[in-house]
């Protein structure tokens, strides 16, 4: 389960810091350096608002990552601490 967990963290993680690069700084939308079909389908202000909804899904879901992987490391030690105890 902590494996499974750990490996979607790091995919999120890494989906996380690509929706953040390829955020303009300035706010002007997607940066025309990662191409101008984006913006033909969304349309400038369009595109703004999904990476922007995207960030903050990814910021949510690397948060309950976090927070499972938390409740399963304490399982996992607590099944393990009984464990040596009873030998």
């Amino acid at each position: 389960m902590l494996g499974v967990l750990t490996v979607l963290t790091a995919i999120v993680a890494l989906l996380l810091m690509l929706a953040v690069l390829i955020q303009n700084p300035k706010g002007g939308g997607i940066d025309t350096t990662y191409g101008s079909g984006a913006q033909q389908m969304f349309g400038a202000a369009r595109s703004t608002e999904t990476i922007e909804k995207i960030t903050w899904y990814l910021i949510a879901a690397l948060a309950v990552l976090c927070i499972a992987s938390y409740f399963a490391i304490s399982k996992g030690a607590g099944a393990a601490d009984i464990k040596l105890q009873s030998q």
